[in-house]
C-alpha cells in the first residue's frame, strides 16, 4: 500500500509540520499533560458537519481531512473512498457522560444527541459526513492491536477492489475515568516522561491522546511518502531503524529486547505523543516521514539501562526500510513494515 497523504493531531497541536517540528525540538513538558488543546480542534472548513461532535470525533475528523487534502487527490474519488477508524476504547469520555446522566436524571431525562455520540462509530461517520465520501466505512476496536488490524482490512479492501482509496487511521483520548484507571492499575511516571528504552518488567506510562491518519492505495502514482510493504510477525530484512512501541501501557517490555538487542538502530517517539494502545500509528507516521525526508529523528528521550543503538541525533540519512513494533498484552508481536518503494 502507498501513502499518499498524511495528518495528525497530538498534544502540541496539529499537522505535519507540527509534528516535525516537535521531533526535531525532543521532549518538553506538556503544559496540559498529553491533551490535545480546545484551540486545535476549530476548523469550520474541516468540521463543517461536526459542530456538536465530541473531541474524538474532532480529532479524527481533522487528522483525516488533513491526510485526504495533502494527498492531492482529486474530490471525484469520494465514491471510491473507504474510510477506517482504529481505537481501543472510543468515545469513553462521551460514554460515561452519558452514563452519569442516566443516573442523575433517568433515562427520559438524558440526550439523544450524547448518546448517538457515546456509540464506536460516531467519530467515522463524522469523517465521512466532512468529506461527502460515500464509500464503505467500519470502526476497528481489537484493544491493543486495533491499527494492525485496520491496516490488514485496508489491504484486504484495496486488494478485494472495494475501493481504491482509503483513509485509514487511529484516535483515542483521555479523560479523568481513564487516567484513574491508568493510576490504578499501571505505574505512572512521577516526571510525566516516558522512558521507552527502560524496557522493564514494570514500565512507566503517561496517558495520551490524539488521531492519525494515512490515505492509502495500491496506485503508484500517489505514492508521496512511503509503502507499507508487509504486516509480518517476523521481519526478514535489516531496516536501518526499528521503532519500538514501549509506552508502558502493555505490561511487562523486556520482549523487547530480542529485537532491539540486535537491531542496526533503535528508537521510540512516545515521549512525544504519551502513552495509548493507538500509538502504533504514530510510530507509522514518523516513519513515513523519515523516509520522506531522508532523515532520522533522535529519540526524545534516551534513558538506556540496556545498552541499545539509540539514533544519536537527528541527521539526514539514507533510509530504505524502517520497522515499527508492539507487543500486545498476550505477548503477540505486532509488526508494521515501510520502505521507499
Amino acid at each position: 500500500m502507498h501513502i499518499a497523504g498524511m495528518g495528525v493531531v497530538f498534544n502540541r497541536g496539529r499537522g505535519l509540520d507540527v509534528l516535525e517540528k516537535a521531533l526535531e525540538d525532543g521532549w518538553v513538558m506538556p503544559d496540559s499533560g498529553y491533551r490535545v488543546l480546545p484551540t486545535t480542534l476549530t476548523d469550520k472548513v474541516a468540521l463543517k458537519e461536526a459542530r456538536r461532535a465530541d473531541n474524538l470525533s474532532k480529532m479524527a475528523s481533522l487528522a483525516a481531512y488533513d491526510a485526504f487534502i495533502d494527498s492531492g487527490i482529486s474530490n471525484s474519488v469520494k465514491d471510491n473512498l473507504g474510510i477506517i477508524l482504529a481505537t481501543a476504547f472510543g468515545p469513553h469520555v462521551t460514554t460515561f457522560r452519558f452514563l452519569d446522566d442516566i443516573l442523575n436524571f433517568g433515562d427520559a431525562g438524558v440526550s439523544p444527541t450524547l448518546f448517538s455520540h457515546s456509540v464506536h462509530n460516531a467519530a467515522v461517520s463524522y469523517i465521512a459526513l466532512n468529506l461527502g465520501s460515500r464509500g464503505p466505512t467500519l470502526t476497528m476496536t481489537e484493544f491493543a492491536a486495533s491499527f494492525h488490524q485496520a491496516l490488514i482490512l485496508a489491504e484486504s479492501w484495496l486488494t478485494e477492489k472495494r475501493c481504491e482509496y482509503i483513509l485509514v487511521g487511529c484516535a483515542d483520548q483521555t479523560g479523568e475515568v481513564m487516567q484513574y484507571i491508568v493510576s490504578q492499575k499501571l505505574k505512572v511516571a512521577a516526571d510525566g516522561k516516558i522512558k521507552p528504552f527502560n524496557l522493564a518488567s514494570d514500565p512507566e506510562c503517561v496517558p495520551g491522546e490524539g488521531s492519525a491518519f494515512f490515505l492509502v492505495t495500491n496506485n503508484k502514482q500517489y505514492h508521496k511518502y512511503a509503502k507499507i510493504s508487509g504486516l509480518d510477525v517476523v521481519s526478514k530484512e535489516d531496516p536501518e531503524l526499528l521503532i519500538l512501541d514501549s509506552d508502558g501501557m502493555t505490561g511487562d517490555e523486556r520482549r523487547y529486547l530480542k529485537q532491539a538487542g540486535k537491531a542496526r538502530l533503535v528508537s521510540s517517539y512516545a515521549p512525544i505523543f504519551g502513552s495509548f494502545l493507538t500509538l502504533s500509528g504514530f510510530s507509522c507516521l514518523v516513519a513515513a516521514l523519515s523516509i520522506k525526508r531522508q532523515k532520522l529523528f533522535a529519540p526524545p528521550v534516551c534513558v538506556n539501562p540496556h545498552n541499545l543503538n539509540l539514533c544519536k541525533g537527528t541527521e539526514s540519512e539514507k533510509v530504505n526500510r524502517i520497522n515499527c513494533l508492539r507487543y500486545d498484552c498476550n505477548n503477540r508481536e505486532l509488526l508494521i513494515r515501510l520502505e521507499v518503494n
